[in-house]
């Protein structure tokens, strides 16, 4: 096995199909299909379903993917620390953000990454927490902001800060009060709730602590997705229970009010997180280093 071939056989994968990948390869397809084939010989096993409509990967093609895209990361991880005998921070740097973070960090930390780092270049991507937390495993992201994660032997985990959690509803036009009445957890749960499906990070928090109470929430919506989440909540499907600033960074933020809630306080601990299993470019660490500096800063608690 060659790392050419890997690479082949990985854009084929992806792709799903011989035709796009030797497009966006830039290579013959006739040579694409033979370094391919070669692999396929070499481990005796079929890695592609060939067909009319293009190319899936079998059972042994879904695993090789796998490890061929952490392979792939790897190599190219290599050749930037090499590059930095150069003096130069240098390479691409993967980032994952929940999507209410997104809104408020991702233009800042676009603007402040290109002025420290003007050799480097970044990628970010929206996502939720089980999905990032999979996507640094395989490789596919060098770092992540991830919410309420637990310990895994292959993601290393960091506390960056805590968000209070709110409940939030559908401004009726009155001026709300300074100093919002707090809502008690156990009151909470007889309200009709807006609430993503499990295993989110905020829905595990609320039936958790509910739990604790000896109630449960009274779901009347599950939505995926805090955008849809607020939409609902303005046209007076229901409630939710979010951080501040997922209200302050929607489009209609003076659409909501916000009501502390206690006994308990519901708190979101937002970690940042990065593999394990690779060891971490001077890039990535200045990009950790950043994102860091840049939450505390837009995302702390006032």
């Amino acid at each position: 096995m060659d790392l050419k071939q890997l690479e082949y056989f990985v854009r084929v994968a992806e792709l799903g199909s011989f035709t796009r990948a030797a497009i966006a390869l830039d290579v013959a397809q006739p040579a694409l299909s033979r370094q391919v084939r070669q692999l396929e010989v070499e481990l005796r096993q079929n890695l592609l379903i060939r067909n009319g409509r293009g190319a899936a990967p079998t059972e042994a093609g879904k695993l090789l993917l796998e490890h061929g895209r952490g392979i792939l990361h790897q190599v190219e991880r290599a050749r930037e620390e090499l590059g930095r005998v150069r003096g130069a921070l240098a390479g691409r740097v993967a980032i994952g953000l929940p999507p209410s973070i997104a809104k408020a960090m991702a233009v800042p930390l676009i603007r402040e990454f290109r002025k420290r780092m003007p050799d480097a270049t970044l990628s970010i991507s929206e996502g939720l927490s089980v999905g990032m937390h999979e996507s640094l495993a395989t490789g596919r992201l060098d770092i992540a902001l991830l919410y309420n994660a637990g310990p895994s032997p292959d993601i290393e985990l960091t506390a960056l800060l805590e968000e209070p959690l709110f409940l939030v509803q559908q401004h009726t036009g009155k001026a709300p009060p300074a100093r919002p009445r707090p809502v008690p957890l156990r009151e909470l749960a007889a309200l009709p709730l807006i609430i993503p499906t499990r295993p989110n990070a905020i829905r595990m928090l609320v039936e958790t602590e509910m739990a604790n109470l000896g109630c449960r929430p009274n779901v009347a919506l599950e939505i995926d997705g805090v955008a849809a989440i607020l939409d609902l909540v303005e046209d007076g499907a229901g409630s939710a229970v979010l951080s501040r600033n997922a209200v302050a960074t929607s489009a209609h933020p003076q659409a909501f009010t916000l009501r502390p809630i206690s006994a308990p306080v519901l708190r979101s601990k937002l970690l940042t997180a990065m593999s394990s299993q690779r060891p971490a470019t001077l890039t990535q660490k200045a990009a950790l280093k950043l994102i860091q500096e840049l939450a505390h800063k837009l995302l702390a608690p006032a």
